[in-house]
């Protein structure tokens, strides 16, 4: 796939971010609630947090969830990163994928059943716990990009570059007159 020219690949990673740290925020919400609704000994307190959380769960959960897999996806495939050229990246993409998933399928129904039981249940704790704290390790893997790349990756740097070029990361080297980062597949922003 081609590369997306600076301007929209910026755009994008704004989009992403903006969408990720929103699905952490609306996460740690659901936690707040979900330990206010468990640990109260007042039954009108659980069921409107519970009620809240519904709120939450339908009409941000699924598009924040959705939208940060997508832009993720889009960035990864017009970037030089790549979807499965960096561990860090391939990473995130099944980690997204599965808590996605979870969101959809299984905490949106669990917090409809909660609200409309408007009973204690500490699987509303369990959850966003766990949610939080996989968005935690994709935030802290998205910054650090620890493990180098994949096989596939390791195999694209070493294949020969065409006949007569250089290979990419002197020619942007020389076109930019900055030097890379050797982590770095290019400019990231």
């Amino acid at each position: 796939m081609k590369h997306f020219q600076r301007p929209v690949r910026r755009a994008l990673l704004v989009v992403h971010v903006a969408v990720s740290v929103a699905w952490l925020g609306l996460s740690l919400g659901l936690l707040a609630l979900g330990i206010a609704a468990y640990t109260t000994q007042d039954l009108s307190l659980t069921q409107a947090s519970y009620r809240a959380m519904k709120v939450f769960a339908d009409w941000l959960l699924a598009p924040v969830a959705l939208v940060t897999f997508g832009s993720g996806l889009v960035l990864s495939l017009g970037t030089p990163w790549g979807l499965a050229r960096h561990r860090w990246v391939w990473i995130k993409f099944w980690i997204t994928l599965a808590t996605a998933t979870a969101t959809i399928f299984a905490l949106r129904p669990e917090i409809a059943h909660a609200a409309a039981a408007g009973v204690p249940d500490s699987s509303l704790i369990g959850a966003p716990a766990v949610s939080t704290t996989a968005y935690l390790f994709m935030t802290a893997v998205s910054v650090l990009k620890p493990w180098g790349p994949t096989k596939r990756g390791r195999r694209r740097r070493e294949s020969p570059a065409p006949r007569g070029t250089r290979s990419s990361a002197t020619s942007r080297k020389a076109t930019s007159g900055k030097a890379l980062d050797a982590r770095s597949p290019g400019r990231t922003a």
